[in-house]
């Protein structure tokens, strides 16, 4: 399949690196507002602080330039300027010094979209997709109107956890989101094949989330869940650029190994001016049925050690339960399945802090630091 041209002058723009601070001009966040039309008219803010090369901005031209189909007498680029006027430039730009230090534009407004809460970690396997599907449920069913977007383009494992596996329709241009247990959903899963091996650079991973913020048909929501992938890379750095995050909240396990993975996760939130509305340590422990006894299997207080030092509250502590993870691969959220069980009350407290947290709260406009 042919790469659309907005795609190829992504990868173009990825393709610059910022030797200030050894990253590519879209990972940095420098590429804000891209616009690209099927007639070859490219236009973007490019973030320029004085301590940037100047020249970047040239090669970003030109690199645009160089893409096939993109008119070169049809490329805008405004280089911000926080002490004064947006400069719009339609040629290569001025020599000499660089604008002033240069504070981030306010992401698209998306109010339809209610309160979108990121569910990160800082490596796979610690349930973040578990914790992410069953407070969705939870607010749904306290009459909340929720969506749950799936952005881990990596292993999107929503669709088997909510047992949905159908294509979504297109109306009139939009995806028309799937349901279950009253949560609207969307995720790679449902549009590409199971054994596809995703296999996507940076560029492509942000198309990809500007589309489930954009192209799906929402409706009115109060919150939009959205489940990251592991990790601080393309599509954390995607979401908050392209939309206002109320909030983070990270999942762990209570091994070392994974706090210290989920602290980086943390800071990467701090740094782009989300907050972290709290941390939810998963696996917690396990409590013998028959004898009472408590088994600490992944160690424990990692969770409550994490909250301390990144100074955000511990919003629950969810133990390991028998059949739970064969309730998720049966498309069963544990909320639905055995909602009295310790490990659904706990994710239900964990939903009311959401909501408790996120009251009144305005939504957070990032602000990239150096």
């Amino acid at each position: 399949m042919t790469e659309s041209l907005e795609a190829q002058v992504l990868a173009a723009l990825a393709a610059i690196q910022n030797p200030r601070l050894d990253n590519d001009l879209l990972s940095a966040g420098m590429i804000r507002e891209l616009a690209v039309t099927d007639s070859g008219e490219v236009s973007f803010t490019f973030l320029l602080t004085p301590e940037d090369p100047a020249t970047l901005v040239r090669q970003a031209r030109s690199a645009v330039q160089g893409v096939a189909g993109v008119r070169r007498e049809a490329i805008k680029i405004t280089v911000t300027n926080p002490s004064g006027p947006q400069r719009a430039t339609h040629g290569p730009p001025p020599t000499g010094a660089p604008p002033a230090p240069v504070a981030a534009p306010t992401p698209a407004e998306q109010p339809h979209l209610g309160r979108i809460i990121a569910i990160s970690s800082g490596k796979g396997g610690v349930g973040k997709s578990t914790v992410a599907a069953n407070v969705a449920v939870a607010l749904a069913q306290d009459g909340s109107r929720v969506g749950l977007m799936d952005a881990d383009v990596y292993g999107p494992n929503i669709p088997r956890m909510f047992g949905v596996f159908e294509k979504p329709r297109v109306l009139d241009g939009k995806i028309q989101p799937l349901e279950a247990h009253g949560v609207k959903l969307m995720s790679l899963g449902f549009l590409v094949e199971r054994d596809a091996a995703a296999i996507w650079r940076g560029p492509i991973i942000m198309k990809i989330v500007t589309q489930f913020l954009r192209d799906v048909s929402w409706g009115e929501l109060d919150y939009l869940i959205v489940d990251l992938p592991p990790g601080t890379g393309d599509a954390q750095l995607s979401l908050v650029q392209a939309t206002q995050v109320a909030g983070a909240i990270i999942v762990t396990t209570p091994q070392e190994m994974a706090v210290g993975d989920a602290l980086r996760g943390a800071k990467m939130f701090e740094r782009v001016g989300v907050p972290v509305i709290g941390v939810v340590e998963n696996m917690s422990g396990f409590t013998d049925p028959e004898t009472g006894r408590r088994f600490e299997l992944f160690s424990s207080g990692g969770g409550r050690r994490l909250a301390e030092e990144i100074g955000a509250p511990l919003l629950g502590s969810v133990p390991l339960q028998p059949r739970l993870a064969e309730l998720a691969d049966a498309g069963e959220p544990i909320l639905i399945a055995s909602p009295d069980s310790p490990a659904a009350k706990s994710l239900r407290m964990v939903a009311d802090q959401v909501r408790q947290k996120t009251a009144g709260r305005s939504v957070a406009l990032p602000i990239l630091r150096n």
